[in-house]
């Protein structure tokens, strides 16, 4: 893709950014190099923010698969860094390919970017946190380019986009994120395939006994049933991303550690709101989250949408047990009944799924993986970390992270 910015007419420019933006087509980033280092950058880029002291990379940590490196459920912002967050921080990685949100012809929702899809590509994904009050909580557009046009790449960043890129806020800020999306749509540290898994597929390496079980328990439909949310198979001759890019409500238990749920009204809903807004109406939607990848789901501190869970082996035990037993797992009633998913309005607790394995069993029967199997499907997880050494047998996603050249 040409860099539409080489235009000498700003508003030229202008009309051809939005409707590439329009079309989707941003979405497939361009390879420019130096696109591409200047996107690098901007997204380690602390000045950007009110605080001077957060940039993307401090959520989405390149040496953490690009996910966050601390075990907090939900990260803070603001100017001081003292206003939280609502969503635990998804992993940056492997979103090259997602489509914009759309629903499938069974019309089951499907794609986008965010953990409620509302953001169409990558270019769009970037704007919010530039502005959130509790991420980097700048007042405006004009805010960012002010910022931008005192960074120490602002040479760059005018050789690329042009010498009078920063007359024009919306059109410079724009840039900044078109060379964010070029950076995380085209920079191979977001999509470096390179875990242990990989490698056994391209038949260059075996996995253990553990591994193996773990594998045929992951694709098995009666027990961890996870292939069917997250294939595992090799698609065109692509390595499998583990994620559909579909949608499910899974009836996680609410998070007390968000300041948000001290509000006993508020709850996070998914595709149905509060961030996303153009489906409020479709209520048989209300909390339903995005279908993440589990490519280096070994390494991330804290897991679900609302960072509920803080360990792999808890979060896979909660998915076998959610229904066997569920007083491990949500509060008591002022009856003593247990009153199950109590992140969602009673209203919508018919929206969880419950049809499925293993979420099909009924209360005080077996779980469909014991836990010497759960240790067998983490082993296999484990497979899926970026950055396997063969030599040590050892995986780190930092391994991937090019050093940013000047």
């Amino acid at each position: 893709m040409h860099n539409p910015f080489r235009s000498p007419c700003l508003a030229r420019q202008i009309v051809v950014l939005l409707c590439l933006a329009s079309a989707g087509v941003l979405h497939a980033a361009p390879a420019d190099p130096e696109l591409i280092r200047l996107g690098a950058k901007i997204f380690r880029d602390t000045s950007l923010s009110a605080s001077g002291k957060q940039a993307c990379a401090s959520c989405h940590d390149p040496a953490h698969a690009h996910a966050q490196a601390n075990d907090a459920a939900v990260q803070s912002g603001g100017a001081a860094l003292a206003v939280s967050g609502f969503r635990a921080t998804p992993s940056l990685r492997y979103l090259n390919t997602a489509l914009p949100f759309f629903f499938a012809k069974d019309g089951t929702p499907t794609g986008g970017l965010n953990r409620d899809g509302r953001a169409a590509d990558l270019v769009a994904q970037a704007q919010r946190p530039f502005f959130a009050a509790h991420e980097m909580a700048n007042a405006d557009a004009a805010a960012v380019v002010d910022k931008l046009a005192r960074a120490d790449y602002t040479e760059q960043f005018r050789a690329i986009f042009g010498a009078d890129i920063f007359a024009d806020a919306e059109l410079a800020f724009f840039a900044a994120r078109y060379a964010l999306a070029a950076y995380q749509g085209s920079a191979p540290e977001f999509r470096p395939f390179s875990s242990k898994f990989d490698l056994f597929l391209a038949r260059k390496t075996a996995l253990s006994a553990p591994e193996l079980r773990g594998f045929a328990l992951f694709n098995r439909a009666d027990k961890g049933n996870c292939a069917a949310c997250h294939p595992s198979t090799p698609r065109d001759g692509a390595p499998p991303l583990f994620t559909d890019y579909s949608y499910d409500n899974l009836g996680v238990p609410r998070n007390y550690a968000i300041p948000a749920t001290a509000e006993t009204s508020y709850f996070d809903l998914g595709l149905c709101g509060p961030d996303r807004t153009d489906l409020a109406a479709r209520t048989d939607l209300c909390g339903a989250f995005k279908v993440p990848t589990l490519r280096n789901v070994a390494s991330r501190r804290v897991f679900f949408h609302n960072g509920r869970f803080d360990s792999l082996s808890e979060t896979i035990e909660f998915y076998v047990q959610r229904d066997t037993n569920p007083a491990r797992w949500y509060p008591a009633s002022t009856d003593g009944s247990v009153r199950k998913f109590d992140d969602l309005p009673p209203a919508y607790a018919r929206n969880v799924n419950t049809s499925e394995a293993p979420y099909n069993r009924q209360q005080g029967g077996s779980p469909a993986l014991s836990a010497a199997e759960i240790d067998d499907v983490i082993a296999f997880l484990s497979t899926l970390t970026d950055g396997y050494d063969p030599a040590t047998g050892t995986a780190d996603p930092a391994r991937d992270v090019a050093p940013i050249a000047d």
